[in-house]
């Protein structure tokens, strides 16, 4: 299944029902009133998060969502049925936005969330509704309310443990490759990578989700490269996996210029826990892997790990060290979700 992570959208709620103008007509009845029933109301437009979907590829070819009208009234005080409401599925980390794609609606984070984003329109009054003492024969009613319309982005952040971030053709692919079952397109050109991929890794009697995003470029922030929305896949992981390759001349560049785009994307990114690899060593003399690791130190300040995904060399240490994060992070969030609660999770 194709991964598509945006998509724009039509929808329109429902118009209520008309209100009817009848009188009551019934034999050995000489002045019969008012009966003309309500409207009913139109259909409203929900979205709701569910299980099963990590794409928005069924927005694709189909944009346009409606409500259902309402069912009119009709005499004898019958009063129209409600409109049929529609729901709009999507997967879980699905983010909801006006038509300017600024305006947040709906952040769908949890599976079974539910949001009304366009009320139905209101059933018309039946002339029964209008008689008075003064006026026993209303001859009027009301139409059925305007539902509301408006254009929709959906924007889907996956929901990922770790990410992996890096220039173009840095090796992220051939690592999730190499250490989860996912099957990523691999190949020795930049952008080979166009979605981005999610894995599943174990280690150590452990697992953790790890994603693999297009890689970034100068600029990526401003959305050069469509970067901007690949960084969007990594705000919401708890920590990143920053890939420099090691056949490059200047690390130290490299390096610079994706940290470069993380703090100016702000959103978290700036100050998410970060492990750094220096991949492809396999391709590097032990001088040239020595002399690439010393440059990588002395401008990140931090510890870098040497990895080659072929060999497999280094690659146990870094998931490691991605899992110790990952875990102290889960137990934060469990012991926040106790306090709150007061429920211990199993």
């Amino acid at each position: 299944m194709k991964f598509l992570d945006q998509a724009k959208v039509f929808i329109a709620s429902g118009k209520g029902g008309a209100g009817s103008v009848s009188f009551r007509r019934e034999k050995y009845i000489q002045y019969g009133g008012p009966d003309g029933g309500d409207g009913g109301r139109g259909g409203h437009v929900y979205a709701e998060c569910v299980d099963g979907l990590n794409t928005l590829i069924d927005y694709r070819f189909q944009q346009h969502f409606k409500g259902k009208t309402g069912g009119h009234g009709m005499g004898r005080n019958r009063h129209g049925a409600n409109g049929a409401d529609y729901t709009l599925k999507v997967p879980v980390g699905t983010q909801v936005f006006h038509e300017d794609n600024e305006t947040l609606i709906a952040d769908f984070t949890e599976i079974g969330q539910k949001v009304q984003i366009a009320r139905g329109g209101n059933g018309g009054f039946g002339n029964a509704y209008f008689k008075s003492s003064t006026n026993q024969a209303p001859r009027h009613a009301n139409p059925g309310e305007d539902g509301e319309e408006m254009w929709l982005w959906l924007r889907l952040k996956l929901i990922a443990d770790a990410g992996l971030v890096g220039l173009p053709n840095a090796g992220k692919s051939t690592f999730l490759a190499s250490v989860t079952a996912a099957k990523p397109k691999i190949a020795d050109y930049p952008f080979t990578t166009l979605h981005p991929n999610l894995g599943v890794v174990r280690i150590d009697g452990r697992e953790f989700v790890l994603a693999d995003i297009p890689g970034l470029i100068e600029g990526a922030h401003e959305g050069v490269g469509v970067g901007d929305r690949f960084l969007g896949h990594v705000e919401r992981c708890a920590i990143n996996l920053h890939l420099v390759d090691g056949t490059q001349e200047d690390v130290a560049q490299d390096y610079k210029i994706v940290r470069g785009e993380l703090d100016a994307y702000a959103s978290g990114l700036e100050t998410k826990p970060e492990i750094i690899a220096l991949s492809k060593i396999d391709a590097l003399s032990e001088e040239k892997i020595k002399e690439k690791l010393e440059a990588l130190k002395l401008v990140s300040n931090n510890l870098v790990f040497p990895l080659s995904s072929v060999t497999h060399h280094g690659v146990d240490d870094v998931l490691r060290a991605l899992m110790d994060v990952i875990y102290k992070t889960r137990q934060a969030e469990n012991a926040d979700e106790e306090e709150e609660t007061g429920w211990s999770p199993v």
